[in-house]
């Protein structure tokens, strides 16, 4: 009734919680303080370390679908972010070092919940639930890449992008406000007219980037791709992207603008903004110059710049099952990112099946198996599918959930249709899973 749980991000948090809350004791295992990657920067355990937005939080969406069957499910890392969340739309965004505080706050005082520091570079006895994610130290990832052999030799490129401090926003050249009046006006949006877009355009695709060992357009996973790099697929790229102007209309000429960045609010007290789509790995002194082409951030103050860092993913498909767990050796199973689930609720995700089989497991119970049409469900059997080949980090998304089976007119109507049908099943399991 001992599980060794290794990584304390959102994942690792997660499981932490839902095997101790099962009454299994619990080693947490976290590197920090001692140890650090070049992607953190606090202590706490569940660091943001990229956007502090966990996507949309609407039920016609997959992720919303996602979050609303954690939230029911008694999910640490979802009543966490809606205790800390900052307006967003119809988003989900948190203050970044208030979630993490209080995600940190919660696992240390659970009385099942071990926390040891230091670096794992072995993989101890027993029950371990690695959630290392895709920043696993050197150590560790050749201690997994003797156990799983070359099946888990793969990586990935990740960027976070670069935040601006509020006041230094010029306000006459933006205007807050939502997609579509969508919400509350949460978003300052940063409008250019084609000749400004164009000028940016062309300092961005020529811009110095920071030297990344190994680093090819290629390796970049197409839902964390850094700005500079859609840009150079083509001059109007950007404006089908992170700087599409649909739904926004500038209020000063009561037209859509030819491109709008959009800034996020970063923390609760609406101080800092971070550019949304704006995932960079440009050199520090090129993402303030080419940044600063934009009207609104000509004056920006930048309190982080964009970085860049490495990302490594499983093979899960040949190596994982349905559970997260490792097929030649059970005692041992994954979550996170480096199971191949892309995002932080996805991750969370993960790490809540792992420890809610894993309990169940250890207590003797049967597994609780969550459909396809769940959405819990539907991340574990993709990653677990052997028929897929070429297998890439994945959000949650509809298309690997199963069709209704009748027609519904409308995308948001049918989303909103599978996203009723999941919840109506995770009700029917509350009773079984909950502790």
């Amino acid at each position: 009734m001992n599980v060794t749980v290794i990584g304390a991000g959102l994942a690792g948090s997660e499981c932490a919680w839902q095997l101790a809350q099962r009454g299994i004791q619990v080693t947490l295992r976290e590197m920090k303080p001692e140890k650090k990657t070049p992607a953190h920067v606090t202590e706490d355990f569940a660091e943001l370390c990229c956007s502090n937005s966990l996507r949309s939080d609407q039920l016609e969406n997959a992720v919303g679908l996602l979050k609303e069957e954690l939230r029911r499910l008694g999910s640490l890392i979802l009543s966490c972010a809606d205790a800390t969340r900052v307006e967003a739309g119809g988003a989900l965004a948190v203050d970044r070092h208030g979630f993490a505080a209080l995600v940190t706050e919660k696992i240390r005082s659970h009385p099942n919940i071990t926390v040891v520091p230091g670096e794992v570079t072995d993989i101890p006895e027993g029950e371990v639930v690695i959630a290392s994610g895709p920043l696993t130290s050197d150590a560790l990832a050749e201690r997994l890449q003797t156990l799983l052999g070359a099946e888990s030799d793969l990586h990935f490129y990740d960027a976070a992008a670069p935040l601006v401090s509020a006041e230094s926003v010029d306000m006459d050249k933006a205007w807050m406000g939502s997609r579509y009046d969508k919400g509350t006006a949460d978003y300052v949006n940063c409008p250019m007219n084609e000749e400004e877009y164009d000028a940016f355009w062309q300092a961005l695709t020529t811009a110095q980037e920071a030297e990344v060992h190994g680093f090819e357009d290629k390796m970049v996973f197409e839902g964390c791709m850094p700005v500079e790099v859609m840009a150079r697929r083509g001059h109007d790229t950007l404006c089908y992207g992170p700087l599409k102007p649909r739904g926004l209309t500038d209020p000063r000429t009561g037209k859509e603008p030819y491109a709008v960045v959009q800034l996020r609010r970063d923390n609760a007290d609406g101080t800092v903004y971070n550019l949304v789509g704006f995932q960079t790995h440009l050199r520090f002194p090129e993402q303030r110059r080419v940044f600063s082409m934009i009207p609104a951030l000509h004056d920006a103050e930048f309190l982080r710049y964009g970085v860049m860092h490495r990302n490594t993913f499983l093979n899960s498909p040949r190596l994982l099952d349905r559970y997260y767990r490792l097929k030649k050796e059970p005692r041992i199973a994954f979550a996170g990112q480096m199971t191949g689930v892309e995002g932080y609720v996805e991750s969370a995700a993960s790490g809540f099946l792992v420890g809610v089989e894993t309990a169940r497991r250890l207590m003797g119970k049967p597994a609780v198996d969550f459909p396809q049409e769940t959405a819990i469900g539907a991340l574990g059997l993709y990653i677990s599918n052997q028929s897929v080949t070429a297998f890439q980090p994945m959000n949650i998304n509809f298309g690997i959930m199963p069709p209704l089976g009748y027609k519904v007119k409308g995308k948001r109507n049918k989303n909103a249709a599978l996203s009723q049908r999941s919840l109506d099943i995770i009700d029917q399991l509350k009773e079984e899973v909950l502790p």
